[in-house]
């Protein structure tokens, strides 16, 4: 029997649940797309999802429906948490394309009355130096890279501020205020309100929650002010409680480290190291550690590999006697290439928006010291950054963990770890490395290329990277 032609149907936005509800349904019965949406329309999805999502875990069905939300007036900390999800779609305010002169900054909730005045004092301190650096860049900028005859005088002014904002957010830091917005699947909006209500952080932990709130609630925004103002995710937000397996297993493998680790064997490897680990239980067991202590990664690899399997085995439990119903942490997820970096905080914002690949961080506490990137001793403000960086670290050595983390700028070098395949580390190195690219990261990419072409040299050699000294400052 002949069959009709296939067609295209396409659905217009629907409420997030609604839209799970109707797609699960259309996958399960012989209806047409437009009769499962008007089986909906009158029918209970929050029963839908109470009973095939929560209680019998299909949580396929909650990647079907998506939302909108947007955070607002949250910290560039707060930002970066919550972000922190592989399967995410987003945009945050742009520190290259945005003055955050007058924005002022986030006083952390964990932040005494006592201390308050020397935050005050230290985040006031950055905001001015960062004004300063801001204008003399420009001055300095304009007097090295005139405007060429065919460039028009706004184009010309727009990519010369923009350099001059990537100097002086050296000294921006995590308390300055920002806004994000993101578009996520019900699955992974769960998954992120349980994450950020287990955070370290009050800050992330109270917008967790009001992450929860909202979706219970009706939508703060309508395109069509006429329309349903009916709460986008209901159900979601009865199942959202603090992931406590994350919270123990960290604090769990935190203390196993502390006692069972041996002495640290002071060896540098660089600021861009990569592995490609052929011990699949003591790459996990490494990576595992890595984010509860401030070790490199080929350190904790190779003691891994050493120790016998019945230390790793240790390790492993330890960090899984707290584990119910989870997913496996994500030290146990991995990838071909393990590049071991450490970078300023301002680069890892750009490098943490690539998705395809696993990431990881080592507590911010400052102790690897700041960059000076080559354009502030250019335009003499060196003398003028340093001091302001010693008013930064001053200030954060006399607040309490994990307020002094605010204070943090952006030009501070921290560790961060990112598993990928060939083709993300590809990808990579030639997007970040290229001329429109900030100075920071074009290095860390340049580096990464130049890593691979150590460990896979017929590999390397097909990485296309564009050299850090190969510049056009006027182009973006």
């Amino acid at each position: 029997m002949p069959h009709t032609p296939g067609r295209v149907v396409t659905v217009a936005p629907m409420p997030p649940e609604k839209s799970a509800y109707a797609l699960a349904r259309y996958s399960r019965s012989p209806d047409s797309i437009v009769d499962s949406v008007e089986w909906v329309r009158t029918h209970d999805s929050s029963k839908f999802l109470d009973s095939f999502y929560f209680q019998y875990g299909h949580a396929s069905i909650a990647d079907l429906g998506h939302l909108v939300v947007c955070f607002e007036g949250v910290s560039e900390l707060a930002a970066t948490e919550i972000e922190d999800e592989q399967l995410w779609d987003g945009q945050a305010k742009s520190s290259r394309y945005q003055d955050f002169g007058s924005s002022g900054f986030i006083i952390p909730t964990e932040l005494d009355a006592p201390n308050e005045a020397a935050y005050l004092k230290a985040g006031q301190t950055l905001l001015d130096s960062y004004k300063h650096i801001h204008e003399r860049s420009l001055e300095h900028l304009k007097e090295k890279l005139p405007r060429p005859d065919a460039m028009k005088p706004d184009a010309y002014l727009r990519n010369i501020t923009a350099r001059a904002f990537d100097v002086a957010r050296y000294v921006l830091f995590w308390g300055i205020p920002t806004n994000v917005g993101q578009v996520t699947s019900i699955r992974t909006l769960e998954r992120q309100v349980r994450r950020m209500k287990a955070s370290e952080f009050g800050e992330v932990r109270e917008l967790g929650q009001s992450l929860a709130d909202a979706c219970a609630a009706e939508p703060g925004v309508m395109w069509d002010k006429d329309g349903s103002r009916e709460a986008l995710a209901p159900t979601l937000a009865k199942y959202v409680d603090p992931d406590s397996h994350l919270i123990d297993s960290q604090q769990a493998l935190a203390q196993w480290a502390a006692q069972n680790l041996p002495a640290r064997l002071g060896v540098e490897y660089g600021d861009v190291d990569l592995l490609k680990p052929s011990d699949t239980p003591a790459d996990i067991v490494a990576t595992l550690l890595y984010t509860v202590t401030d070790r490199p990664l080929r350190e904790l690899y190779e003691w891994a590999r050493g120790v016998g399997a019945a230390v790793r085995e240790e390790v492993i439990s330890v960090a899984l006697q707290s584990r119910t119903r989870e997913e496996l942490l994500r030290g146990f997820r991995g990838g071909l290439y393990c590049y071991d970096i450490v970078m300023d905080i301002g680069a890892y914002r750009d490098f943490h928006r690539h998705r395809r690949c696993q990431q990881y961080r080592q507590a911010y506490n400052g102790s690897l010291g700041y960059e000076t990137p080559a354009a502030i001793t250019e335009a003499g403000l060196t003398g003028a950054y340093d001091a302001t960086m010693k008013v930064a670290w001053t200030a954060m050595s006399g607040l309490p963990h994990p307020a002094a983390q605010y204070l943090l700028p952006f030009g501070a070098r921290s560790r961060f770890l990112f598993k990928m395949d060939f083709a993300e580390a590809e990808y990579i190195s030639k997007l970040r490395s290229g001329v429109k690219g900030h100075f920071s990261y074009r290095n860390i990419a340049w580096r990464m290329k130049e890593e691979m072409e150590k460990v896979e040299p017929e590999l390397g050699k097909l990485i296309k990277a564009t050299p850090p000294w190969v510049e056009d400052p006027l182009v973006r």
